[in-house]
């Protein structure tokens, strides 16, 4: 695939594989580029990743990694896991010191265990002046104190997925741009049989998402700048009556969900909206199993931006993904040579273009990849690593602010508020009292 790029990229994708690889067994050719890295004989890496929502993503990774190793003879086995188990299993292989050489985790989770990832600095630096910079919301995930502790990989984008028709059955000639205007698009489709369905249950994407745009789009935060937790505020409790409000426009059962459950109600024809990542749209899209009422569903689907609340701006989280590599890796060499080889050109471009739209880049000379124009419910997951807002806003990435999202303390607040087990107050207390214990300031 012919791949358009800036001038700042200086290797072409049309360079084959071998002449790939011969960079990486130190040719001069490579040698100028700045940067090589000889594997460790014998090296050989496993690497653990998150199960795929688009499958391309997986098949064009797992094809990266055969150039990989045919070009420098490092085997490397790729074993994936659930989205709600990389973060425990990351913080295990980190303690014990035992495990995968390689992972994916996700958002700030490197801050949690920073003394026990391989720096990576050199290599962050050199893909950034290459590739024209890092943005700046997944470099902060991957960055402490100026080292690199990851490579920042890609930020999976979250949009509105809704059936157009029905938002029309529902009296909206569009799809609303404001949190006000959307609960009155809510109420309107679940009245039509329609329902909406957000995850108020433990999903790493879909269910921290979605609770961050709640309080972040009525102006709450968890903190302040300092680290001081501020999370019980008027805006909070404002951010709860809100949600409180749309709740009652759900299908049952959504405090329960995990990040696969939208999609499969969504794609069931259960649902006239939700939040998602491009992943529900390329299932209906690709219909592999010619289903007739899928493909009808696909014709009807339309992806949009999170409505903007009180704040008057568009504030999302959106999951990002770091590729770490463990100190305790016997062959460090080999892992870095591995993580250069898929960031450059010829492989990133591909991945981003397999992914569909699901993986959006996070080096700025890639953000014009063709898949970006490709289809138009792509658009809105375009600029997903240009304007995300990191965890813990408004104040400093760590282990307090990564803690406090894998406890998930402000997912469990409008979960207990929304569904009755508590009173807004009293779940507004019980997530101050919960982040106070990781933050103590």
């Amino acid at each position: 695939m012919k791949f358009t790029r800036r001038d700042v990229i200086r290797t072409t994708a049309g360079v084959a594989a071998g002449a790939l690889g011969s960079r990486f067994v130190g040719s001069s050719a490579f040698a100028q580029e700045g940067l090589t890295y000889k594997p460790e004989d014998g090296a050989k890496l496993r690497m653990l990743r998150w199960s795929p929502f688009v499958q391309g993503d997986e098949d064009q990774w797992l094809a990266n990694t055969k150039r990989f190793t045919e070009a420098t003879g490092v085997e490397v086995r790729v074993d994936k896991e659930s989205w709600e188990d990389i973060r425990p299993k990351a913080a295990v292989a980190a303690n014990v010191g035992s495990g995968p050489d390689l992972m994916l985790v996700w958002f700030d989770d490197p801050h949690q265990y920073p003394d026990k990832l391989h720096d990576v600095s050199e290599l962050g630096e050199y893909l950034g002046t290459k590739y024209g910079g890092w943005h700046d919301g997944p470099k902060q995930y991957a960055t402490r104190e100026g080292k690199f502790l990851g490579l920042p990989l890609a930020t999976i984008g979250n949009a509105i997925v809704y059936r157009e028709s029905w938002v029309k059955e529902a009296g909206f000639s569009e799809f609303p741009k404001d949190t006000a205007g959307f609960l009155e698009l809510c109420k309107a489709l679940q009245a039509k049989g329609h329902p909406a369905g957000f995850t108020h249950g433990h999903g790493v994407g879909d269910g921290n998402n979605y609770a961050h745009w709640l309080l972040w789009s009525h102006g709450g935060q968890m903190v302040d700048e300092s680290g001081k937790v501020t999370i019980n505020s008027p805006e909070t409790l404002k951010a709860i009556e809100y949600a409180q409000e749309l709740y009652k426009t759900f299908i049952p059962g959504t405090e329960s969900w995990l990040d696969v459950n939208n999609n499969r109600a969504f794609l069931a024809g259960e649902l006239g909206v939700i939040a998602n990542g491009i992943s529900v749209y390329n299932t209906a899209k690709t219909n592999k199993d010619n289903d007739p009422k899928l493909a009808e569903i696909a014709k009807d689907m339309r992806t949009t931006s999170l409505p903007i609340g009180p704040v008057g701006k568009s504030v999302e989280l959106f999951q990002v993904t770091t590729a770490v590599i463990f100190d305790y890796t016997p062959y460090p060499n080999a892992a870095k040579a591995y993580l250069q080889f898929m960031f450059e050109e010829q492989q990133m471009a591909e991945w981003i273009t397999s992914s569909a739209g699901y993986c959006c880049q996070t080096l700025k000379a890639f953000e014009n990849n063709p898949v970006w124009t490709a289809d138009p419910n792509n658009a809105a997951y375009a600029k997903a690593s240009a304007t995300l807002r990191p965890n813990g806003y408004a104040g400093p990435l760590g282990y307090a602010s990564a803690a406090t999202m894998a406890d998930y303390v402000l997912v469990d607040m409008f979960a207990k508020a929304v569904t009755g087990q508590a009173t807004p107050q009293e779940a507004v207390e019980e997530a101050e009292k919960r982040a106070n214990r990781y933050y103590r300031v």
